[in-house]
């Protein structure tokens, strides 16, 4: 599978040294959530005075500034792709917002470049949370794509004990 990014995304991410900053843009959606959170990991704008908001607008709208760190999934067949985010545990509103959820929250992952907030390099739309641990200092969360997606299709297998018509 190829994935079509700019060539400016290309030359930053293979420099020695660059200027360009990749920023992740989180969307996260619940079905006990009002609305989704929109959530940056870089605070390239501030967003509002009062009170004092950063966060990055793309594609007008705004993602509040969370610093988080992530890494991005390897292209492994055996396994699905998983994202790992890390955050400093600052706010308690968070561990909150999580607690309340009884099923994984589902996450949209996009990749920009500070230099051009509006064009999306990398997405990865159908992301799932799971495995999050919050400690006293940091919170841990991994995102796993859906293992439907993943799956071989035709589900099943043409074998002469399931289709003896065929054989």
């Amino acid at each position: 599978m190829s994935r079509s990014v700019s060539s400016g995304f290309l030359g930053a991410a293979f420099a020695q040294e660059t200027g360009e900053v990749p920023v992740c843009l989180l969307t996260v959606t619940h079905e006990d959530l009002d609305e989704p959170i929109y959530l940056s990991s870089d605070a390239t704008t501030r967003l509002s005075d009062e009170p004092l908001v950063y966060g990055t607008e793309s594609r007008g709208q705004p993602f509040l500034y969370l610093p988080f760190e992530f890494t991005l999934p390897d292209d492994r067949g055996d396994s699905p792709p998983r994202v790992q985010l890390s955050m400093d545990n600052i706010d308690r509103s968070l561990v909150a917002i999580l607690r309340s959820f009884a099923t994984p929250a589902s996450v949209m992952m996009e990749i920009i470049l500070a230099s051009d907030l509006d064009t999306v390099e990398i997405t990865m739309p159908a992301l799932q949370m799971s495995d999050v641990t919050i400690g006293d200092h940091t919170i841990t969360a991994t995102l796993v794509a859906d293992a439907l997606i993943n799956e071989p299709h035709p589900a099943g297998q043409f074998t002469p004990g399931a289709f003896p018509g065929l054989f």
